[in-house]
Protein backbone atom coordinates (compact mmCIF):
# COMPACT_ATOMS: atom_id res chain seq x y z
CA UNK A 1 0.00 0.00 0.00
CA UNK A 2 1.34 3.42 -0.99
CA UNK A 3 1.59 5.73 2.02
CA UNK A 4 -0.58 8.85 2.00
CA UNK A 5 2.41 10.77 3.36
CA UNK A 6 5.96 9.58 3.94
CA UNK A 7 8.82 11.54 5.52
CA UNK A 8 12.37 10.17 5.53
CA UNK A 9 15.10 12.04 7.38
CA UNK A 10 13.32 15.36 6.98
CA UNK A 11 15.28 18.24 8.51
CA UNK A 12 14.79 22.00 8.65
CA UNK A 13 17.28 24.44 10.17
CA UNK A 14 16.74 28.11 10.98
CA UNK A 15 20.08 29.67 11.90
CA UNK A 16 21.38 27.73 14.91
CA UNK A 17 18.00 26.04 15.55
CA UNK A 18 17.16 22.61 14.18
CA UNK A 19 13.39 23.10 14.04
CA UNK A 20 12.88 19.63 12.56
CA UNK A 21 15.58 17.05 13.11
CA UNK A 22 15.70 13.95 10.86
CA UNK A 23 11.99 13.10 11.16
CA UNK A 24 10.75 9.78 9.77
CA UNK A 25 6.99 9.22 9.46
CA UNK A 26 4.77 6.94 7.42
CA UNK A 27 1.07 7.83 7.37
CA UNK A 28 -1.23 5.24 5.75
CA UNK A 29 -4.19 6.32 3.60
CA UNK A 30 -7.59 6.50 5.24
CA UNK A 31 -6.26 7.60 8.61
CA UNK A 32 -6.80 10.47 11.02
CA UNK A 33 -3.23 11.30 12.02
CA UNK A 34 -2.27 13.75 14.76
CA UNK A 35 0.97 15.63 15.34
CA UNK A 36 1.18 16.83 18.94
CA UNK A 37 3.90 18.64 20.85
CA UNK A 38 4.57 21.75 22.93
CA UNK A 39 4.76 25.19 21.35
CA UNK A 40 7.92 25.51 19.28
CA UNK A 41 8.31 21.73 18.95
CA UNK A 42 8.36 21.77 15.14
CA UNK A 43 4.78 20.75 14.35
CA UNK A 44 3.94 23.73 12.13
CA UNK A 45 7.30 23.53 10.38
CA UNK A 46 6.72 19.82 9.68
CA UNK A 47 3.21 20.44 8.33
CA UNK A 48 4.45 23.37 6.24
CA UNK A 49 7.06 21.12 4.62
CA UNK A 50 4.47 18.40 3.94
CA UNK A 51 2.23 21.03 2.35
CA UNK A 52 5.07 22.30 0.17
CA UNK A 53 5.08 25.73 1.81
CA UNK A 54 8.62 25.21 3.14
CA UNK A 55 11.48 23.33 1.53
CA UNK A 56 13.36 20.87 3.78
CA UNK A 57 17.13 21.23 4.09
CA UNK A 58 17.51 17.45 4.02
CA UNK A 59 15.37 14.37 3.61
CA UNK A 60 12.53 13.29 1.35
CA UNK A 61 8.76 13.82 1.41
CA UNK A 62 6.29 11.80 -0.63
CA UNK A 63 2.56 12.42 -0.96
CA UNK A 64 0.61 9.51 -2.42
CA UNK A 65 3.91 8.07 -3.64
CA UNK A 66 4.81 11.32 -5.47
CA UNK A 67 8.14 12.93 -4.56
CA UNK A 68 7.28 16.46 -3.43
CA UNK A 69 10.68 17.92 -4.38
CA UNK A 70 10.81 16.36 -7.86
CA UNK A 71 7.14 16.73 -8.80
CA UNK A 72 5.74 19.55 -6.64
CA UNK A 73 2.70 20.32 -8.81
CA UNK A 74 1.61 16.67 -8.92
CA UNK A 75 2.09 16.24 -5.17
CA UNK A 76 0.33 19.49 -4.25
CA UNK A 77 -2.64 18.56 -6.45
CA UNK A 78 -3.28 15.66 -4.06
CA UNK A 79 -3.48 17.92 -1.00
CA UNK A 80 -5.77 20.44 0.62
CA UNK A 81 -4.12 22.74 3.15
CA UNK A 82 -5.33 24.74 6.14
CA UNK A 83 -2.26 26.72 7.25
CA UNK A 84 -1.37 28.16 10.62
CA UNK A 85 -2.24 31.83 11.25
CA UNK A 86 -5.01 32.05 8.68
CA UNK A 87 -4.29 34.48 5.89
CA UNK A 88 -6.99 34.95 3.33
CA UNK A 89 -8.53 37.47 0.96
CA UNK A 90 -11.05 38.58 3.54
CA UNK A 91 -12.54 41.40 1.49
CA UNK A 92 -14.04 38.75 -0.77
CA UNK A 93 -17.37 37.23 0.11
CA UNK A 94 -17.42 33.59 1.16
CA UNK A 95 -18.79 32.63 -2.26
CA UNK A 96 -16.11 34.60 -4.11
CA UNK A 97 -13.38 33.07 -1.95
CA UNK A 98 -14.55 29.50 -2.62
CA UNK A 99 -14.89 30.32 -6.33
CA UNK A 100 -11.29 31.53 -6.30
CA UNK A 101 -10.07 28.38 -4.54
CA UNK A 102 -11.95 26.12 -6.95
CA UNK A 103 -10.86 27.84 -10.18
CA UNK A 104 -7.28 28.01 -8.88
CA UNK A 105 -7.43 24.22 -8.55
CA UNK A 106 -8.53 23.87 -12.18
CA UNK A 107 -12.23 23.20 -11.62
CA UNK A 108 -14.81 24.51 -14.08
CA UNK A 109 -17.01 27.36 -12.78
CA UNK A 110 -20.15 25.20 -12.85
CA UNK A 111 -18.48 22.51 -10.76
CA UNK A 112 -17.19 25.15 -8.34
CA UNK A 113 -20.69 26.62 -7.92
CA UNK A 114 -22.20 23.18 -7.24
CA UNK A 115 -19.49 22.18 -4.76
CA UNK A 116 -19.65 25.59 -3.06
CA UNK A 117 -23.35 25.06 -2.38
CA UNK A 118 -22.69 21.54 -1.05
CA UNK A 119 -19.84 22.66 1.21
CA UNK A 120 -21.73 25.71 2.48
CA UNK A 121 -24.67 23.49 3.42
CA UNK A 122 -22.39 20.99 5.17
CA UNK A 123 -20.47 23.69 7.08
CA UNK A 124 -23.62 25.73 7.85
CA UNK A 125 -22.31 28.71 5.87
CA UNK A 126 -25.11 29.13 3.30
CA UNK A 127 -26.46 32.35 4.82
CA UNK A 128 -22.94 33.78 5.15
CA UNK A 129 -21.77 33.22 1.56
CA UNK A 130 -22.83 36.71 0.45
CA UNK A 131 -20.98 38.48 3.28
CA UNK A 132 -17.29 39.52 3.26
CA UNK A 133 -15.07 37.01 5.06
CA UNK A 134 -13.75 39.94 7.12
CA UNK A 135 -17.14 39.95 8.89
CA UNK A 136 -16.94 36.25 9.79
CA UNK A 137 -16.25 34.97 13.29
CA UNK A 138 -13.05 32.99 13.90
CA UNK A 139 -15.01 29.74 13.65
CA UNK A 140 -16.73 30.74 10.41
CA UNK A 141 -13.42 31.83 8.89
CA UNK A 142 -11.88 28.47 9.76
CA UNK A 143 -14.86 26.65 8.23
CA UNK A 144 -14.74 28.57 4.95
CA UNK A 145 -10.96 28.05 4.70
CA UNK A 146 -11.44 24.33 5.34
CA UNK A 147 -14.17 24.23 2.70
CA UNK A 148 -11.70 25.86 0.31
CA UNK A 149 -9.10 23.22 1.15
CA UNK A 150 -11.61 20.45 0.33
CA UNK A 151 -13.25 21.87 -2.79
CA UNK A 152 -11.03 19.98 -5.27
CA UNK A 153 -11.58 16.65 -3.46
CA UNK A 154 -7.97 16.07 -2.35
CA UNK A 155 -6.65 12.72 -1.13
CA UNK A 156 -4.85 14.31 1.85
CA UNK A 157 -5.83 17.21 4.10
CA UNK A 158 -2.98 18.96 5.96
CA UNK A 159 -4.54 20.96 8.78
CA UNK A 160 -2.67 23.12 11.29
CA UNK A 161 -4.78 23.56 14.45
CA UNK A 162 -8.16 23.16 12.70
CA UNK A 163 -10.08 23.40 16.00
CA UNK A 164 -8.25 26.36 17.54
CA UNK A 165 -10.56 29.30 18.39
CA UNK A 166 -13.56 27.33 17.15
CA UNK A 167 -16.75 27.06 19.22
CA UNK A 168 -17.99 23.58 20.26
CA UNK A 169 -20.81 23.51 17.70
CA UNK A 170 -18.50 24.43 14.80
CA UNK A 171 -15.93 21.91 16.10
CA UNK A 172 -18.57 19.20 16.02
CA UNK A 173 -19.55 20.09 12.44
CA UNK A 174 -15.91 20.11 11.28
CA UNK A 175 -15.21 16.82 13.04
CA UNK A 176 -18.23 15.11 11.47
CA UNK A 177 -17.16 16.21 7.98
CA UNK A 178 -13.55 15.14 8.50
CA UNK A 179 -14.58 11.79 9.99
CA UNK A 180 -16.80 11.04 6.99
CA UNK A 181 -13.96 12.07 4.67
CA UNK A 182 -11.59 9.61 6.40
CA UNK A 183 -14.23 6.85 6.43
CA UNK A 184 -14.33 7.13 2.62
CA UNK A 185 -10.57 6.80 2.21
CA UNK A 186 -9.28 10.34 2.71
CA UNK A 187 -6.34 11.10 4.99
CA UNK A 188 -6.24 13.89 7.55
CA UNK A 189 -2.90 15.04 9.00
CA UNK A 190 -3.44 17.60 11.72
CA UNK A 191 -1.74 19.33 14.60
CA UNK A 192 -3.67 20.04 17.76
CA UNK A 193 -3.22 21.08 21.37
CA UNK A 194 -6.45 19.29 22.30
CA UNK A 195 -5.27 15.97 23.74
CA UNK A 196 -8.78 14.75 24.50
CA UNK A 197 -9.85 15.39 20.91
CA UNK A 198 -6.73 13.73 19.47
CA UNK A 199 -7.20 10.73 21.75
CA UNK A 200 -10.81 10.42 20.65
CA UNK A 201 -10.52 10.83 16.88
CA UNK A 202 -6.98 10.03 15.72
CA UNK A 203 -5.96 6.63 14.34
CA UNK A 204 -2.24 7.38 14.60
CA UNK A 205 -0.19 9.97 16.41
CA UNK A 206 3.35 11.32 16.62
CA UNK A 207 4.65 13.28 19.61
CA UNK A 208 7.22 15.86 18.47
CA UNK A 209 9.49 17.58 21.00
CA UNK A 210 12.51 19.67 20.04
CA UNK A 211 12.06 18.82 16.37
CA UNK A 212 12.29 15.06 16.98
CA UNK A 213 9.66 12.32 17.07
CA UNK A 214 9.79 10.92 20.61
CA UNK A 215 6.84 8.55 20.23
CA UNK A 216 4.84 7.35 17.25
CA UNK A 217 2.14 4.76 16.60
CA UNK A 218 -1.51 4.23 17.43
CA UNK A 219 -2.94 6.30 20.26
CA UNK A 220 -3.05 3.18 22.46
CA UNK A 221 0.63 2.41 21.74
CA UNK A 222 1.78 5.95 22.49
CA UNK A 223 -0.18 6.50 25.69
CA UNK A 224 0.44 3.08 27.25
CA UNK A 225 -1.16 2.91 30.71
CA UNK A 226 -1.48 6.70 30.95
CA UNK A 227 -3.91 9.15 29.42
CA UNK A 228 -2.57 10.77 26.28
CA UNK A 229 -2.23 14.08 28.12
CA UNK A 230 -0.17 12.45 30.91
CA UNK A 231 2.04 10.75 28.35
CA UNK A 232 2.46 14.00 26.47
CA UNK A 233 3.52 15.87 29.62
CA UNK A 234 5.96 13.07 30.44
CA UNK A 235 7.55 13.17 26.98
CA UNK A 236 7.59 16.96 26.83
CA UNK A 237 9.66 17.24 30.01
CA UNK A 238 7.15 17.35 32.84
CA UNK A 239 5.46 20.27 34.50
CA UNK A 240 7.04 23.72 34.80
CA UNK A 241 9.05 24.64 37.88
CA UNK A 242 7.02 27.04 40.03
CA UNK A 243 9.73 27.65 42.62
CA UNK A 244 10.49 31.33 43.01
CA UNK A 245 6.90 32.44 42.46
CA UNK A 246 6.03 32.61 46.15
CA UNK A 247 5.70 36.41 45.81
CA UNK A 248 2.70 35.81 43.55
CA UNK A 249 0.72 34.60 46.59
CA UNK A 250 1.29 37.75 48.68
CA UNK A 251 -1.32 39.72 46.70
CA UNK A 252 -0.70 43.44 46.31
CA UNK A 253 -2.94 46.12 47.78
Amino acid sequence: MVAAVRLAGVTKVFGATRAVDAVDLTIPPGTFYGLVGPNGAGKTTTLSMIAGLLRPDAGRIEVGGVDLARHPARAKKLMGVLPDRLRTFDRLTGRQLLHYYGVLRGLKPGVVASRTADLARAFDLTDALGRPVADYSAGMTKKVMLAGAMIHSPRVLVLDEPFEAVDPLSSSVILDILSTYVDHGGTVVLSSHGMELVERVCTGIAVIVGGQVLAEGTVAEVRGELTLEQRFVELAGGLSDVEGLEWLHTFSG
